[in-house]
Parts: structure tokens; C-alpha cells; sequence
């Protein structure tokens, strides 16, 4: 790990919106820890107490197992109330913060194609707020990132349509805030998040089945919790302004998934359909994309469209083309490695009793 990664975070105020979900307690887990360097604080703003106080919880019990990270929680960790569609709110919670990472979102997407409206206002509007803040309540933020997704590359959705142009706002927020670097992250699905397709499974085989697919040819961009952590990390490090910083990643035939967790249980598949907004293979660059995006080793970059924003580049780093889930797709027997690495597995999940920790 290089010196710069390493201290990512260190000595910074951090704001985490939506730092409640299962990206936001994975980062905050791993700045505790002090992985990227140690920070001076770390806000988590999210609006629903409820989590807040379980999260408080988990942190007052891990004294006699992992005695740094109870120390950094009772010294650093701070929680606030608020929602990012609220300017006001954003306002207070911005001043003095060095980096915010932003990861509140509707991101659901059958839930946005029947509330659009509602994920025009966290994911877009959320976004604007940000920006305005810093730039009206003239606050010296250093870098603001923003979590993005697969679904935001050629959006067939509304969940990705509004993510696109999330990405759009933070990106051309580096214009009318040149103090502040805004950047984005965009990677695929988060093995085990909140409302993926492995929860969703495990519940499934608890129940005895049947697991439900969309159709057999679906594939997706799997990622670990802790690789989107690494790649926030890594974009802080090294992203030029307006850079959307994208992880090499494997993907996996959603059947194969469904067959690695059923295992030899006497449990079926149903195919039920694709649902409302969905597509059978994802993309992380577009083909037009693929025309500034840049090897950076375990990442490509894709710089902004905006000429204010160019950095010279070397071109025989580009890219070139499209990069989709279905250009190189996993064999079973991958798939069922890398869900038994992550100990994803139903019996892990058992053993562990750690279901609370994907919800």
C-alpha cells in the first residue's frame, strides 16, 4: 500500500451521508481501524435513528474484541440526524469538514421506477445540496466523493438515470467550487448489500425456496464491501478533479450465484422475469466512455468531458472500448470460490449469526 493510500483519511474530518447503509458501516468500520490513516472525526448524517442507534450499539459492544476500534468510536464517531434533501440540514453538518463521502441514495430500482420523483430528490437533489453548500457557505471541503453505480453508465432506469446525473453535478461542481475536489466512484453490485441479490437468496433457502431470477442470462459486476472501501480510498489518493474512478472487477451469471448458494439443497429456481428497469448485463464504461477512460493498474479512470477539467493523459493507457459484465463472466466453480472467500455461503452466514450486518 502505497504512503498516500495509507493516509488517506488521516487527521481529516469526514462526513459520511447515508453512512447507515452497508457501504457506510463497512468505511466507517475501516477508518476506525485505522487502515487508511487514523481521521480526527467521522460524521455519520443519515435521517433514520433507528439505525443510528443500532449502529451506536454494535460499537459499545466491541470492547473486548477489538479494543482500537472501541477507542476510536467513543473519540471520533459522531452521529447526526438529517437528510441531504435538506440544505439547511447540509449546511450545519458541512463546516469544518475535509472529506465527504457522499452514499446516501435511493438505489433500488424497481422501488425508483415507482417513485421516481422521490429518487430525483436523494440522488440528485442530495447531490445539488451538497455543492450549493460548499460553495455558497464558502467551505474549505478538500474532496467530496460521490458513490455512483454501474447503472448510471447508458441509464435505462431511474435509479440510474438520477445517479447519471449525480454524477454530472459533482463533476461540473468542480467549476463553480475550484477549492474542492469533486470525484466519483462507480462499480457494480456490492456482494451482500442492503437490497442486493444475496440477501435476498440466503432468505430465500431459509424459507426452502424456490430462489427467484430475473432470466438465466443475467450477469453482474460482484464487488466485496471491503474492495468498494479500498476503492473510495484509492480515488481520495489519486483522482485528478472530475475523474470517475472505476475498480477492475469479476462478474458472475446471476444463475450461477443462485446454484453456488443452494449448494446440494433440495431447493428450485424460478425464473420470474426481468423486473421494471432492469437490464441483462451491466456496463461500468460506455463505448464512448471507454474514449477517456485510463489504466490506473487495479482501476480505469474516466476523465470528465468539461475542457476545463482535461489533464494531459497517456494515451497508451486508454482504454478504448466498452467495459461490460458480460465480456468475461466467471466459470461456477469461481463464482463459488469467491462467495466461500468472502464467507458468503448460507452456512457461513449461520455460523456466524451475522445477518443483522446485511441489512
Amino acid at each position: 500500500m502505497s504512503d498516500v493510500l495509507q493516509n488517506a483519511f488521516a487527521g481529516k474530518r469526514v462526513l459520511i451521508t447515508g453512512g447507515t447503509g452497508s457501504l457506510g458501516k463497512t468505511l466507517v468500520n475501516t477508518l476506525l481501524e485505522g487502515k487508511y490513516g487514523c481521521p480526527a472525526k467521522i460524521i455519520i448524517f443519515s435521517r433514520d435513528e433507528a439505525k443510528q442507534y443500532y449502529m451506536r450499539m454494535h460499537y459499545e459492544q466491541v470492547r473486548a474484541t477489538e479494543e482500537i476500534v472501541f477507542n476510536n468510536f467513543r473519540k471520533i464517531l459522531e452521529f447526526r440526524i438529517g437528510d441531504v434533501r435538506n440544505y439547511a440540514s447540509l449546511c450545519g453538518v458541512l463546516r469544518n469538514i475535509d472529506i465527504v463521502v457522499n452514499a446516501a441514495a435511493l438505489k433500488q430500482v424497481p422501488s425508483c421506477e415507482y417513485f421516481p420523483y422521490e429518487a430525483t430528490q436523494t440522488n440528485i437533489v442530495g447531490a445539488a445540496n451538497i455543492i450549493r453548500a460548499i460553495e455558497e457557505q464558502h467551505y474549505a471541503t478538500e474532496t467530496v466523493v460521490g458513490v455512483s453505480t454501474d447503472k448510471a453508465c447508458l441509464p435505462v432506469n431511474a435509479m440510474g438515470m438520477t445517479k447519471s446525473l449525480q454524477e454530472r453535478l459533482f463533476i461540473s461542481g468542480n467549476i463553480n467550487c475550484p477549492q474542492t475536489r469533486f470525484i466519483c466512484v462507480r462499480y457494480g453490485n456490492v456482494l451482500a448489500s442492503r437490497g442486493s441479490v444475496i440477501p435476498l437468496f440466503h432468505e430465500q433457502i431459509r424459507n426452502g425456496g424456490p430462489l427467484t431470477i430475473t432470466t438465466p442470462d443475467m450477469t453482474r459486476f460482484l464487488l466485496p464491501l471491503s474492495e468498494a472501501v479500498t476503492t473510495i480510498a484509492t480515488a481520495i489518493s489519486e483522482a485528478e478533479r472530475g475523474e470517475t474512478y472505476i475498480p477492475k472487477i469479476e462478474s458472475a451469471l446471476i444463475t450461477n450465484v443462485a446454484r453456488a448458494l443452494i449448494g446440494d439443497r433440495n431447493v428450485s429456481i424460478k425464473n420470474v422475469g426481468i423486473r421494471p428497469g432492469e437490464k441483462i448485463h451491466e456496463m461500468l464504461i460506455s463505448q464512448e466512455e471507454g474514449l477517456r477512460a485510463y489504466d490506473r493498474q487495479k482501476y480505469y479512470a474516466i476523465a470528465p468531458l468539461l475542457p476545463e477539467l482535461h489533464v494531459p493523459q497517456n494515451q497508451d493507457l486508454l482504454l478504448g472500448q466498452a467495459y461490460s459484465s458480460n465480456d468475461h463472466v466467471m466459470s461456477f466453480e469461481d463464482t463459488v470460490a469467491l462467495l466461500r472467500q468472502h464467507k458468503l455461503m448460507p452456512e457461513d452466514m449461520e455460523q456466524n449469526g451475522d445477518l443483522e450486518l446485511l441489512a
